[in-house]
């Protein structure tokens, strides 16, 4: 028998490195996602993760190294690719003077595919054609912002990037979307998502890649960052003197409310750390499994001694 060949990864991207004359956007980045993942790409502002975006859509040409999306060079191969690529940028800006309609047939046009799922994206996102019929400039931001998802998704792509695109939903339209993240994993499609709003990837993603000053910090399993970094242990006292020392749990950066703090301790102290609390006048405590943005925060304390971004 044969050996079956290996999937071909949805994205690959080898030691990508982007130059800005003598500005670094991205150097040295590896990241390989498979088909059908939801994928979070974390970072804060110029981090690199819009550069890398642009290269593997075909914006941008990288100065160095290698992207491959869908197996296809994104630029070399980008009429090949573009019918099978949906993309919706941080800044989306749209022509003012087209009514919606003609810019999701415009956008359709460029893209080269039908669009069997554009009708159903609209009524789900509540763009009724009295509204398309609109021209763009009449728009809010977060009708823009639909129409963006719909141009995005319309074609029914194989690969989704996304850039930040929550920005300006209201929060009913924001479940809309999770559910068409939902919709797409199930299908077998893959998504590109890239957001700085922390509880967003942590409820869409499977993995996420965390990316700083245009490099790779780690890439991991949502769970097994959150499994892995601080827990979050709050107390109540009960004596009402408000902030008071706290001995050795001075490490782990309490923050303080009145007579209530909130420290970030790591899994492997917690027991001891509470043996430690537990001798103060405490009136009530809680322990709760960190979220993706304490994990977040962890890494980057790791990774520089100054304040976190």
């Amino acid at each position: 028998m044969r050996p079956v060949p290996a999937p071909v990864p949805a994205i690959e991207i080898s030691s990508l490195t982007k130059r800005y004359g003598p500005t670094v956007g991205v150097e040295r980045l590896d990241l390989t996602v498979a088909a059908g993942e939801v994928f979070g790409f974390l970072g804060p502002n110029g981090a690199g993760k819009t550069t890398t975006l642009r290269c593997l859509i075909g914006l941008l040409r990288p100065t160095e190294g290698q992207v491959r999306a869908l197996g296809l060079d994104p630029v070399a191969d980008h009429r090949r690719l573009a019918p099978a690529l949906g993309y919706l940028p941080g800044e989306l800006r749209l022509y003012p003077e087209l009514t919606g309609h003609q810019t999701l047939r415009l956008l359709a046009d460029l893209q080269g595919a039908p669009t069997p799922r554009r009708a159903e994206l609209c009524e789900r996102l509540a763009l009724p054609d009295s509204v398309l019929g609109r021209t763009v400039r009449e728009y809010s931001r977060g009708m823009k912002q639909k129409l963006g998802l719909v141009q995005a998704l319309q074609h029914d792509p194989d690969l989704v990037v996304l850039d930040e695109p929550t920005e300006g939903l209201d929060p009913l339209v924001q479940e809309t979307f999770f559910e068409l993240l939902a919709e797409a994993r199930a299908a077998g499609r893959t998504v590109l998502l890239s957001s700085h709003v922390l509880p967003e990837v942590q409820r869409t993603c499977g993995r996420v890649a965390i990316v700083r000053d245009g490099k790779l910090v780690t890439v991991e399993s949502v769970a097994a960052l959150r499994e892995a970094r601080a827990r979050r242990i709050r107390l109540t006292f009960a004596d009402g003197l408000g902030q008071r020392p706290l001995g050795e749990a001075e490490r782990w950066s309490p923050r303080w409310d009145g007579d209530q703090v909130e420290l970030l301790v790591p899994p492997r102290r917690v027991v001891d750390a509470l043996r430690g609390l537990l001798a103060l006048p405490v009136a009530d405590l809680a322990v709760e499994e960190a979220g993706l943005e304490e994990a977040f925060l962890d890494l980057y304390r790791q990774a520089d001694p100054g304040p976190p971004p």
